[in-house]
């Protein structure tokens, strides 16, 4: 198991319908993201900045890479577009980040 973590950004006043769009998540979307082999996704907010940190645990990258090659995760990114900072292909912009610390 690997413990993947990155950052996010929403766009100004858009922390509501954030929220409101993952509750509930899409089944069809959390079907997928356990078909590839990712539990324990978790997603916190700092109000203050808009800024999104994510939390999973996967199985593998190529795993976790083949998600972003689903039509129900095109449609997710296409979704939730307007609310966050997005590349060109309507991917959320992230950060990974390095693991330095862990606990049991």
């Amino acid at each position: 198991m690997i413990r993947k973590a990155f950052l996010m950004t929403l766009k100004p006043g858009c922390q509501e319908e954030y929220e409101r769009r993952h509750n509930p998540l899409w089944s069809e979307l959390e079907s997928i993201l356990k078909q590839h082999g990712v539990s324990n996704y978790s997603i916190f907010l700092d109000r203050s900045t808009d800024r999104l940190f994510a939390y999973a645990e996967i199985e593998s990258e190529d795993r976790w890479q083949q998600i972003a090659q689903t039509e129900v995760c095109q449609r997710w990114w296409q979704h939730m577009s307007e609310l966050m900072l997005t590349n060109d292909d309507s991917s959320p912009m992230s950060i990974d980040l390095d693991e330095v610390f862990h606990v049991d």
